[in-house]
């Protein structure tokens, strides 16, 4: 028997759906990690972490082309935006 809810979702949505992006905000707002204006939220930066790790992506430029390479899907994966390696580079050095 097949779960309706899971038909068409990628299994990266299905496993960041255990995480609770409100408990997250909670957390960046507990710590002032989002206290000055960025182009690439908490969230994305966050997401773009397991997303490198599951997919076995070694560098920023690979993160970020292999993210390219699934932007129709970005939205249904969690992502609000498009990451872009400087993006990506800077929050990760501010973080």
């Amino acid at each position: 028997m097949v779960d309706e809810m899971n038909v068409g979702r990628t299994v990266f949505s299905q496993v960041i759906a255990h995480l609770s992006h409100i408990e997250f905000q909670k957390c960046v707002a507990r710590y002032d990690a989002d206290h000055h204006h960025r182009s690439l939220s908490r969230w994305d930066q966050f997401l773009a972490t397991p997303f490198a790790q599951f997919t076995y992506r070694e560098s920023l430029r690979d993160i970020e082309t292999c993210l390219q390479s699934m932007s129709g899907k970005l939205y249904h994966m969690g992502f609000l935006s498009r990451i872009a390696r400087s993006t990506l580079a800077d929050a990760n050095e501010a973080s």
